[in-house]
């Protein structure tokens, strides 16, 4: 019977985290034109990256680790500050990139880069755990937090579920990445770099609220 129950939170979890990530925000822009730019691993090592950092967070969620939750809401102005700085840099950097100059993302450092700068992207827009808080008491998960087991189903389903989205997107982009001369991806940097760049902004200003 206990069997059964971890079975259902954990496709809860793959609910949760496939419904987290789908919605196309900066992580998406960069995972697009990673793909586009730098091939199919590139796009999908920076989606794990950001599934990682959903799993973070839905463990707190999960084992209702209150004090961490209220710490980072606490800080959020410094990381919302630390995020959109970083974001308006990478959206900078996406802007000016010439594709001419660059090859697949091959290398074992590209691929780190690639997944450490999602992850912590994702670490610091602390508004995601209200958003994993809200959807747990929606579907009744909140009853997890009883059992370390169920919980530890329900984080596994989050990261899995977030990484499916990750895999369905890279290998969709991936699809259409030969048909994209060097022209077609300068623009994709210009047009990348511009929506990334504005979501770090929106971030910069809602600091003003």
């Amino acid at each position: 019977m206990s069997g059964i129950v971890d079975a259902g939170f954990l496709l809860r979890g793959v609910l949760i985290g496939f419904s987290i990530a789908a919605p196309v925000g900066p992580i998406g822009v960069l995972c697009i034109r990673r793909t586009l730019a730098d091939g199919q691993a590139s796009g999908l090592v920076s989606g794990l990256g950001a599934a990682t950092a959903d799993a973070i967070y839905g463990s707190i969620a999960g084992f209702g680790l209150t004090f961490i939750s209220s710490l980072l809401i606490g800080q959020q102005m410094w990381l919302r500050l630390i995020g959109g700085a970083f974001l308006c840099y990478l959206g900078a950097r996406t802007f000016v990139a010439k594709p001419a100059e660059q090859g697949p993302a091959s290398g074992g450092n590209s691929l780190a880069g690639a997944y450490a700068s999602t992850f912590f992207l994702t670490l610091t827009n602390p508004m995601t755990i209200l958003s994993f808080a809200a959807i747990f008491a929606g579907l009744g998960v909140a009853s997890a937090r009883g059992s370390y087991l169920s919980a530890g189903a329900l984080v596994l389903g989050v990261f899995i579920g977030s990484a499916l989205w990750w895999l369905i997107l890279s290998g969709g982009v991936g699809v259409f990445r030969r048909a994209f001369t060097p022209q077609g991806l300068r623009w994709v940097n210009r047009l990348s770099g511009a929506v990334i760049a504005g979501f770090g902004a929106l971030a910069l200003l809602s600091l003003r609220g």
